[in-house]
């Protein structure tokens, strides 16, 4: 676990993509439980230690997670989290071959299915649909994959992974959208790069930025600039 930033009230740490966010079925130690252990040896403190989950990211994907370390922080963030007005989180993608369009922003309304953990591209109007907004632009391009940089104005299950397959560039490593191969890993080359806030507590502006992967082809594609 590699922590990149923290204070008081909140801390920040960078995801691996074998590593779940919170508890689920398959029993494996959650990284809010990971941080929590962290806290409690670092400041030696006795009793429970209180760590508040303010997002998620899919167990395959890497990058910067968000918690709070007070309840006064886990509050404000929760509500900043589901207005999207006071934070803005970056990805970074790996997909197959090069979009198109250089840059774009993609509307499609998407429609979740439960049991398949699985999102479909449907037509506006259609039962459950709702509408997914982002916009890429392309980093660098290689021999067979592309680097995109991409901003979520929605925040839909599976939406950078749906959105991205539509337009021909699945990410490299998901199967579940139409990528070719499966990473060795397990995980898929969808990174959260960045996430820009307005601290819930000093109202400083907060930029924290996750170093990508150490694969070669991340560090083949990610810009030196």
């Amino acid at each position: 676990m590699t922590v990149l930033y923290e204070d008081n009230h909140i801390i920040a740490v960078n995801k691996t993509c074998s590593e779940i966010v919170q508890g689920d079925k398959t029993g494996d130690a959650p990284l809010s439980e990971i941080v929590k252990a962290y806290i409690k040896d670092k400041y030696n403190k006795p009793g429970e230690v209180f760590l508040g989950v303010t997002h998620r990211l899919d167990r395959p994907t890497s990058g910067v997670v968000l918690f709070a370390r007070t309840s006064k922080a886990l509050a404000r963030l929760n509500a900043m989290f589901q207005s999207h007005e006071q934070i803005h989180k970056t990805y970074w993608a790996i997909v197959q071959g090069k979009p198109k369009l250089p840059e774009a922003r993609l509307e499609n309304y998407l429609i979740r299915n439960e049991k398949q953990n699985k999102s479909y591209i449907a037509k506006q109007g259609a039962k459950d649909a709702k509408l997914a907004i982002l916009s890429y632009k392309t980093l660098t391009v290689g021999e067979h994959y592309s680097l995109l940089e991409i901003s979520l104005e929605t925040g839909r299950h599976h939406q950078i992974r749906c959105q991205l397959a539509a337009i021909g560039c699945p990410v490299k490593g998901d199967l579940k959208y139409g990528a070719k191969r499966s990473n060795p890993d397990g995980g898929i080359c969808l990174h959260a790069r960045q996430i820009e806030f307005e601290h819930p507590v000093s109202h400083e502006q907060i930029n924290i930025i996750a170093p990508t992967p150490e694969d070669s082809l991340w560090q083949q594609l990610t810009p030196t600039h």
